[in-house]
């Protein structure tokens, strides 16, 4: 069934409704203050004017002699005529001391007792005030007859009704409809204006528009997983969604407050406030490896602040870490089959020269050989995935061309397994730089040397290469950098990886550019080494 479109009210045609509102509301308050006003006046003026003709009647000669006589309700009838014709009054009366009626513009008081409110007219005085007239408020006046004596003969009475509040709103209706119709005018006329400016503001959007568009933008940042958010040019957070408060542990009252009260490491509050843009930036976050990104934000050509999203690559780095292990195991392997198919090919030449005694000598180099390393490794190294690690990368280096020995003061025990993983890990990619560094050097060597000093692991990798040109030694650490080519899409993560290790188990690592390159590693051990 078809059902008309409901109809909004435009930016202007809202303003207009809500000043009408206003100017509405205005004149009720208005017309409230007139009808008290008129009320006032009326009271005021009216008061003076029923006592002055009470007073006149109860001066009258006739009035003071006849008020005793055997008919006052028809002799004293002409002066309260020519009273209340004078005066306007609604009723003007005559009434014994008592308050009872004797004569009065209404035949049928004549014989009742009127109500005198809490005048003092019987004391002799004259009064003004507000009295009850059948049910209706009215203004009197009273004032006493007197004989010639001075005696209290009998009382005169004037009043008048006061006018319904729709005669009171009557009589000011002529003013009430100028202001409303000016009010109208300049209200159009303001609301106008207004919404074209705020139209001009608002890109020509209407309110519904506005919402709208305010709702799905809140929604759609609130379901994006990743991290978004905006900090303006006083360092002040102005957005905030749901994935960066959970990556970043906050609590959700942050919007508004300075990022350098949010309590976050400085690292990441430098990252937040910089304003300088940052791409790929990774840090660690509690037990989190979040990827920063930085870009500056401007709204006609002014800057506003930045706005910085962050992804978590915990997950992505451990599997990195999976796959550069394996991505060291397997050039171990091919290392080892290079070397070992070169050897077989030597001893298969032997044999067939039938030089069975060099065949024999030579097996029996390369088990002694491989036995010393063996020996030497294990004996030192008493952590076997560390030890199988250093012999088989001593194959590696073998076919760069290398020499990989252990330091002099190389000592270390078995390790816990998760400390054994990160180790080899770190171990690993060092010693695959270092083999990288210098080969094709004159005398190429890597020293690898490791103790425990106060409950930490201090390890050294160092080289005899040339070392790292200075305008790279900042970027060796960022996750994608590296000066070889990227063959198997794994280059640029070795270094970032043992970083990030090292930032997780709050340890550190630093560079040593003399005499070739130094790489040193410091780790807190939790028990099971030394």
């Amino acid at each position: 069934m078809w059902s008309p479109r409901r109809q909004r009210l435009t930016l202007a045609g809202q303003f207009l409704a809500l000043q009408l509102l206003v100017v509405a509301l205005v004149l009720a308050i208005v017309a409230v203050i007139s009808v008290r006003q008129s009320t006032t006046t009326f009271a005021s003026e009216r008061g003076s004017q029923m006592r002055s003709v009470a007073e006149y009647l109860a001066n009258i000669s006739v009035v003071r002699s006849e008020i005793d006589g055997p008919t006052p309700a028809s002799t004293l009838a002409p002066s309260i005529s020519r009273a209340l014709s004078l005066s306007g009054a609604t009723e003007v009366t005559i009434a014994d001391p008592d308050g009872i009626v004797l004569s009065s513009s209404d035949p049928r008081l004549v014989g009742k007792r009127i109500d005198l409110g809490d005048s003092r007219v019987r004391e002799g005085r004259g009064w003004v005030g507000d009295v009850d007239d059948n049910g209706h408020e009215a203004v009197a006046g009273h004032a006493p007859i007197l004989d010639d004596s001075g005696t209290l003969v009998g009382l005169s009475i004037a009043q008048q009704r006061y006018p319904s509040t729709w005669q009171r709103l009557t009589n000011a209706a002529p003013d009430l409809a100028l202001f409303l119709g000016i009010g109208a005018l300049l209200g159009v006329a303001g609301s106008l204006l207004l919404a074209r400016l705020i139209k001009r503001r608002t890109r020509g959007l209407e309110p519904h528009e506005i919402a709208t568009l305010a709702d799905h933008r809140e929604a759609l940042l609130h379901s994006i997983r990743e991290g978004v958010i905006a900090v303006g040019t006083d360092g002040k957070v102005t957005m905030i969604n749901d994935g960066a408060r959970e990556l970043l542990e906050l609590t959700p009252d942050v919007v508004g407050r300075p990022v350098a009260d949010l309590g976050l490491d400085p690292q990441v509050s430098e990252l937040l406030t910089a304003g300088g843009g940052s791409q790929d930036a990774v840090v660690l976050v509690g037990g989190r490896v979040l990827v920063f990104n930085q870009r500056s934000a401007s709204s006609h050509g002014e800057g506003i602040g930045t706005v910085t999203t962050m992804r978590d690559r915990t997950e992505l780095v451990s599997m990195q870490s999976q796959l550069s292990s394996n991505l060291s195991i397997t050039d171990t392997l091919r290392a080892q089959t290079h070397e070992f198919a070169n050897q077989l090919h030597t001893i298969s030449g032997l044999v067939q020269l039938e030089e069975y005694d060099e065949v024999t000598a030579l097996v029996g180099t390369l088990t002694r050989r491989r036995a010393e390393i063996t020996d030497e490794v294990t004996s030192r190294v008493a952590d076997p995935a560390l030890a199988a690690l250093l012999i088989a990368k001593s194959s590696v280096a073998a076919e760069a061309g290398v020499s990989l020995t252990l330091g002099p003061t190389a000592r270390l025990k078995a390790l816990t397994s998760a400390e054994s993983a990160d180790l080899t890990t770190v171990v690993g990619n060092l010693v695959d730089n270092a083999i990288d560094a210098c080969r094709g050097e004159p005398s190429a060597r890597v020293v690898v040397d490791m103790h425990v000093q106060d409950d930490h692991l201090v390890l050294e990798v160092r080289d005899n290469g040339p070392g790292i040109p200075a305008d790279l030694r900042e970027a060796i650490f960022v996750r994608g950098f590296s000066t070889k080519p990227d063959v198997l899409g794994g280059r640029g993560i070795g270094l970032p990886l043992v970083q990030l290790i090292c930032s997780q188990r709050g340890g550190s690592v630093t560079v040593d550019h003399e005499d070739g390159t130094t790489f040193r590693v410091e780790l807190p051990l939790s028990g099971g080494a030394s």
